[in-house]
Formats: C-alpha cells, structure tokens, sequence
C-alpha cells in the first residue's frame, strides 16, 4: 500500500495524463468518505490470458453477503449438471400417506425459467396436481395421516449465523428438504370499500396454518399505510394492525413458516378434502436426526412431481437472491466435503474460504476476493458455462443489478452476482471489456459507516472505470 501511495503522488504531482488502473481505482475508493475508513479489496483478472490486472487486499477476508451463493450455486452445478431435476413423491406408508420432499425449491408461485416482471401465482399449484394425480390414481380415503417427509436432510434448519428474528420473514425462511412457496405465505391486505370498515386478507397459498388477528382498518382516501405486523418466535399467531386508505393499492407481507414439512402437508391435507377424499388423521411431519434411519422399504409411489432443471432454478437462486434456494444448493451439491473437491479443482486454498451456509445470510462465512475469482473463472471453463452466465443479473437490466449501473452507457457489460448486509456490500462477476475480452471480478466492502447505497454506488463506478483501461 506504501508503493501504491507513491504512485498517487507522483500521478498528482507530475500528471496531467490518465493515471493508471491501480491508480484510478485507488482514487476513488480513498477518495469517496463511504469506502476511505472502510475495508475494501478488489481482484480483477484477463480471463484469456489470465493476467491479475489488479488486486487489493485479494487474499484478506471478508463477510460476502450474497456473494456467497455464487460458490453454492458453482457446487451445484458442476456436481449435478444443468439438466438435473430434483423430485417430489406421494408414497402410500401403511395406512398414512407420505410427501417426500426431494430438495425442489420449485413447488411455488414463481415463474420458470425466470422472467423478471413474471406475477406470483398460486403458490399451492404443485400440491394441486399432486391431489389430482391421486384422485387419478384412484384414492378414495386416508385412513392416517399425510405426513410431510423432509427426511432427505438431517433436521437443522436454521444455519450458523443466522439471526434469531430472521426466521419469521421470507429471507430467513427455515432449510427443509420438502418445501412449498418458498416455505412462507404471502399476506396480501386490500383495503375496505369505505373509511372505518375492516381491511380484507389474502393469503397466497390459502393454507390454514397460522391464526390471524386483523385489526388493519380502512382509512381516509389519501392517509398513508401503515400496517405493522407482530409474531412471537415460534408462534402462528400472526397480529396485524395499522391503517389502509380507502382505494389504496394492496400491501403485501411474506411470513415464513416455522415447520415447512408440515405446512406442505397442510396443503395437500386441504387439496384433497377439497376433492372428496377423506384424511381422517390430518397432517403430520417427519424429520430425521443424527442416526436416525428412515426406511420405506414398502412404500408405493402414488403420484410425484418433477422441477424444472437446474439451469433455470439457479437463475432464480442468482438473480433474484433467494436465501432459501441457495442453502439447498449447497446440501444438494453434496455440502461441506463435495465444497472442498470444488475449490481444490478451482485452485482455491482451503484458508482462504469459511463458508457456514450457503446464502451469506450469516455473518460467520468468510471468503475473500482472490477466491472468488477463481471460482468465477473455474466456472468459465466449465462444460456449465452457459447456464452458469445465464444466471447471473445483468447491469441495468434484470435481477438484483435491475436498479444498478443505470448512469453508464455499457451497464450490459455487467453480470455479476450482488451482496448486501448492514455495513456488508460486494459484487462478483465478469465484465466485457472491448479491448481485453472478459473479465472476472470480485469487489467487497466491509465496515463502511453509512448507507448501503452509497458503498454500491462506489463498487458500481470501480467495475466501470475497468472500461477505461
């Protein structure tokens, strides 16, 4: 840093001409208040020659956020290929059903493969089908119960680092083999034809699992909203209250749920009561724990349900940031052990990552820029290259990076994966240089003071200024 010093001194003193790269990039960030205090490191590689064009702090360690589910989704894909199909099964199990959940994030409202203005639609549609078939199939009764199986996975749905109130929101969603919508239910509130009457619910899917008490009341046309929501941890006891002007558009709140499994099994329980079929024993749930052996060595598979491949849910995954889907990522992938064959095919030094989930939700994981960009370019030269480019947000255009690099003329250039925690923000990807071909990039900023905009905004004029050079 002593060196890059004097070269900014002379550049001052001595020139009137362009500086060069390390220069340039060095004047921005000690030059902006958000990342001059800050810890910041950079690491920008030539893929075709693979020359280091520059690098700051590359081997330091940082908190990557969501740049995290670059390596979870790189796992999964070059484990299981971009063709692989995760599965959802209806066993008969004595006299009970089971729903086993196969690791598919896709039993939801979302579209696939990813459009980035696509609504949300019904998020119990997969279940629906499965109902369907099993009416098809001739199932006339339950005798026991429909017990959600998320057996595949040992139960430990809250990783490392996690913190204690994200469970009760969407991007905190609890980690189950078997999910439905994302394993939240989204609370749509519409407000009442005139001031005074009581707002209305729409719960999306309509799953009878939490209780609500709406006190949320029509206001005035033209009052702002202001709907507040209370939930104690490990309660389904939801508590709305607040205003909603008369003729305001709806608002909308996404509450995880504590027991995915059995919420699943709740709504097949409702689908087929729905169509005649009796469940006398309701829904139950099934995990499985260190030891435990779970065997259906007897079961008769009575209806499934294939996902869409994982090119497409890894576009989901990178895109639009979803916690949830990167967690099963990683536990697909083959975890921890199949995450240490993948950075030694990378070149990447076990000291140099300590990855304790697979989303960046937590604080605990740490990797740092030189890593990142070897997985970035391990991953260009993968037979998966193409679902792999696919997946990421492009400047100015779709995803997280929608919103983003919307002042440069060449913010396409840009696809790269986005990460922000409080005091946390970082960006990972490749650039497409004019004059050198593409490049792999990897930018973090930890401990700024001050909004998480600003600090974006400042990694955003560092990835463009590479243009110049």
């Amino acid at each position: 840093m002593r060196l890059l010093g004097l070269f900014l001194l002379t550049e001052l003193l001595f020139g009137h001409r362009k500086p060069k790269l390390p220069v340039a990039l060095e004047q921005i960030v000690q030059n902006e208040p958000i990342t001059a205090r800050a810890h910041v490191g950079m690491r920008v590689v030539e893929i075709r020659t693979g020359k280091v064009l520059y690098e700051r702090n590359p081997r330091s360690w940082f908190v990557p956020a969501s740049n995290t589910k670059l390596y979870s989704t790189a796992l999964a894909l070059t484990r299981l290929g971009a063709a692989h199909r995760f599965e959802t099964q209806v066993v008969a199990d004595g006299q009970d059903l089971r729903l086993i959940g196969g690791g598919d994030p896709t039993l939801s409202g979302r579209q696939y493969p990813y459009e980035r203005d696509a609504e949300w639609r019904d998020g119990a549609a997969a279940i629906e089908e499965l109902a369907d078939a099993l009416v098809a199939k001739g199932l006339k009764r339950v005798e026991g119960a429909v017990i959600g199986d998320d057996t595949r996975y040992v139960w430990d749905p809250v990783p490392p680092g996690w913190g204690a109130d994200d469970g009760l929101y969407e991007y905190g969603a609890p980690v189950s083999a078997l999910m439905l919508n994302d394993n939240a239910v989204r609370v749509t509130i519409r407000p009442g034809a005139t001031a005074g009457q009581p707002a209305e619910l729409a719960l999306n899917p309509a799953v009878e699992y939490f209780a609500f008490q709406n006190r949320v009341v029509t206001g005035e046309a033209g009052t702002p909203a202001r709907v507040r929501f209370e939930r104690p941890p490990g309660s389904r006891e939801v508590w709305l209250a607040g205003t909603i002007a008369a003729g305001a558009a709806a608002t909308e709140e996404i509450l995880a749920v504590d027991e995915p499994a059995r919420f699943a099994a709740q709504a097949l329980v409702d689908a087929l009561r729905r169509r005649g079929i009796e469940v006398r024993g309701g829904a139950g749930v099934r995990h499985r724990f260190e030891g435990d052996a779970m065997p259906c060595d007897r079961c008769e598979v009575l209806a499934s349900r294939q996902s869409p491949p994982l090119g497409q849910i890894i576009q989901v995954v990178n895109k639009v940031s979803q916690n949830l889907h990167a967690e099963i990522m990683r536990r697909e992938g083959g975890g921890a052990e199949a995450m240490k064959a993948l950075f030694a095919a990378a070149g990447v030094p076990d000291e140099d990552t300590y990855l304790v989930d697979g989303s960046g939700l937590s604080r605990l994981t740490l990797v740092c820029p030189e890593s990142s960009t070897k997985i970035l370019l391990h991953l260009w030269n993968s037979p998966e290259r193409e679902a792999w480019l696919q997946s990421l947000p492009v400047g100015a255009q779709d995803g997280t990076l929608e919103n983003r690099f919307k002042g440069f003329a060449e913010a396409g250039r840009v696809k790269a994966k986005t990460g922000t925690l409080t005091h946390v923000a970082a960006l990972a990807g490749y650039l497409d240089h004019p004059k050198r071909g593409m490049l792999a990039f990897s930018v973090m900023v930890n401990n700024f003071n001050g909004s998480s905009a600003k600090a974006r905004a400042v990694i955003d004029r560092l990835v463009m200024t590479l243009l110049d050079y």
